[in-house]
């Protein structure tokens, strides 16, 4: 009698997903998802959720948990919502945040899509205490979004990964500034595959890189354009530490998808779309928290270890892109 050789799982979902939707929230709410995260000083998780009400526009709330799992404490009102008369770039709403401690500021840097009639583009804004907040606004134009900081300074700058699309192309770009303000340098790091892989039509950064002694891991989303609608998965790579242009390995193969009825079904369908991830006191453990069906928060667990080594063992160097090169 053959068995069939499962493939190997890297993140394993939490036996109480959906862990938030918008069933919990203190205020009406059509759907909570793709929320970003953080561990705050003392120890208590926090989610930046995107809550979409029934115009279809979205803000931000924060819920809180001592455990990251369960026992959520959600702000009575939006945390951050959008400000059309200030920031013309935030008319239809702010989506998606992803959340960097930088040290050197000693504060939180929130990146996030603010999205109008021009199309999403990239926003920053900060905060000490999640109350409080100061918009830098708009730093990348449409059609840009899936941004994130980098926590401390590469040479000298603070970086941005961010994903400007055209019509032919969705890939995952670099950019550098002295100020926050002010941006340059742009360059591509990661292409979409094109053709039948699973990342063909558009690669976007999924939550904030994960600085490790090797480099720099990137969980990053592809897009695969099917008859049926797009389908989204998750891919890994690795960058150089000092020099984030550099990619030392790619994946070839995606390692998290959509299985779970509370990702296949929902408001958009096939969709497991992660913004926030925090790091175990142990200094290995990932907890990932990912956007449902564009429909609620789910939590999966893995390893940076383990994600190291599969990268080791199905990761290869891709092409030079017109930066650096890799060693062969």
């Amino acid at each position: 009698m053959s068995t069939k050789r499962a493939y190997e799982v890297l993140f394993h979902r939490h036996a109480g997903n959906p862990i938030l939707t918008a069933r919990d929230w203190p205020y009406p709410a059509h759907t909570v998802f793709n929320a970003g995260a953080t561990l705050l000083r003392d120890g208590t998780t926090l989610l930046l959720c995107r809550v979409e009400d029934r115009r279809g526009h979205s803000h931000f709330c924060a819920a809180r948990s001592k455990n990251g799992i369960d026992g959520w404490i959600i702000d009575e009102q939006p945390t951050l919502r959008p400000e059309p008369e200030l920031h013309h770039e935030e008319l239809w709403g702010i989506e998606d945040p992803r959340i960097t401690w930088v040290e050197e500021l000693a504060k939180y840097v929130i990146t996030y899509t603010a999205f109008s009639k021009d199309g999403p583009g990239v926003a920053l804004a900060l905060t000490e205490d999640f109350r409080t907040f100061e918009r830098c606004g708009l730093v990348m134009q449409p059609d840009d979004k899936d941004a994130a900081l980098f926590p401390r300074r590469i040479n000298g700058n603070f970086a941005l990964i961010h994903r400007p699309a055209t019509d032919t192309a969705a890939n995952i770009w670099i950019s550098y500034s002295p100020d926050l303000r002010n941006w340059g340098g742009h360059k591509p790091i990661l292409l979409a595959r094109k053709g039948a892989w699973w990342d063909a039509n558009k690669v976007g950064l999924s939550p904030p890189l994960i600085e490790t002694k090797r480099g720099w891991l990137m969980i990053y989303h592809g897009v695969r354009h099917t008859a049926s609608g797009s389908l989204y998965r998750l891919g890994l790579a690795l960058f150089a530490l000092d020099d984030p242009e550099l990619c030392l390995a790619r994946g070839d193969e995606w390692v998290f998808g959509p299985e779970t009825d509370y990702e296949c079904h929902g408001d958009v369908a096939n969709v497991a779309f992660p913004c926030g991830t925090t790091l175990e006191a142990d200094g290995d453990t990932i907890r990932m928290y990912y956007g449902g069906a564009d429909s609620c928060i789910a939590l999966a667990t893995g390893s940076v270890a383990a994600c190291l080594a599969w990268l080791d063992r199905n990761g290869n160097v891709p092409p030079s892109i017109g930066g650096s090169v890799a060693p062969p």
